[in-house]
């Protein structure tokens, strides 16, 4: 009797697991929505300049720290760290891309604080070529002396000079950034 009983069950618990495999919800996240310019401008879109300043501050701090640590620490020659800025402007980005987080639209990637992992992120496409143009643009217009320069004084004033300064990607108020826009000294 204990016999039948047991296959009994062993049957049943057979069926339920053979039969229909259980029900799995699934979620669907759509990609970012992405706007012409967006698309097809070979240029940074403006509302993602600020995110893109920081990525190439990281990059180049990143790179020229490696450097140093290779040198043991020691401040570079100007041959080396034009060396160092040129590579950094010229890797391939392909870490980098593009997120829709809570409705805004944002660059993701290493060195950027806005990363979701229940999210779509496009990569490749134009983000890679943006942001070697505008590294480039950067040390162009700053010049790699002040840029070495800033590196040495820390993160913090290299992102200034890049990013925060009167000119800045992130000093527009049209952008998002980590720091709120300055206030003017006649508007207090």
């Amino acid at each position: 009797a204990v016999w039948l009983v047991l296959s009994l069950l062993v049957d049943v618990g057979a069926e339920e697991l053979c039969g229909d495999p259980p029900a799995t919800s699934t979620h669907s996240i759509p990609g970012p929505h992405l706007n012409t310019e967006e698309r097809l401008s070979p240029h940074m879109p403006e509302s993602l300049r600020c995110d893109a300043c920081h990525a190439i501050a990281f990059q180049i701090e990143e790179q020229l720290r490696k450097a140093e640590g290779k040198m043991g620490r020691k401040v570079l020659s100007e041959s080396d760290y034009l060396e160092v800025l040129e590579r950094s402007c010229s890797q391939g980005w392909e870490s980098y891309g593009m997120q829709d987080l809570n409705g805004e639209k944002h660059l993701v990637g290493p060195g950027l604080p806005r990363q979701e992992p229940m999210t779509v992120m496009v990569t490749g496409g134009p983000w890679p070529g943006r942001l070697s143009k505008m590294c480039h643009s950067y040390v162009g217009e700053q010049g790699e002396v002040q840029i070495y320069g800033a590196y040495r004084q820390g993160p913090a004033a290299l992102q200034e000079l890049l990013c925060h300064g009167d000119k800045g990607a992130c000093a527009s108020s049209k952008t998002r950034g980590p720091h709120p826009p300055k206030v003017l000294q006649n508007e207090l």
